[in-house]
C-alpha cells in the first residue's frame, strides 16, 4: 500500500518537472491558463512554468538582444566584457 502511494507521489513530481521543463510554450501557456481558471494563483503558476518573459524573448530586459555598436561610434569600451572565456591547459 506504501509503496504505490511513495511511486505514485514519485510518478507525479516526475510528470510535473517534465511539464515544466520540456513541453513547448505554448503548451505551458494554456496550462497556466487552465489552472488559473481553476482557482490557482496565476502568477505562483506562470513562476512555475517558466511562462514569463525572459531572457532571448525579446523582452529588453537584459540587454543582451542590443546589437553591438558601432566601431565609429564615441563610447567607451565597456569596462568588463561581455563574454567570458574559460582558458583550458592540457597536461600531458
Amino acid at each position: 500500500m506504501w509503496q504505490q502511494v511513495i511511486v505514485a507521489v514519485i510518478v507525479a513530481a516526475a510528470v510535473l518537472h517534465f511539464c515544466t521543463r520540456y513541453l513547448p510554450a505554448a503548451w505551458r501557456r494554456q496550462i497556466v491558463y487552465f489552472l488559473s481558471r481553476r482557482g490557482f494563483d496565476q502568477n505562483r503558476m506562470a513562476r512555475l512554468f517558466r511562462t514569463q518573459s525572459s531572457c532571448g524573448d525579446g523582452c529588453s530586459s537584459c540587454g543582451s538582444c542590443d546589437s553591438a555598436p558601432a566601431a565609429s561610434s564615441d563610447a567607451p569600451p565597456p569596462s568588463t566584457p561581455s563574454q567570458r572565456v574559460i582558458k583550458l591547459h592540457v597536461q600531458r
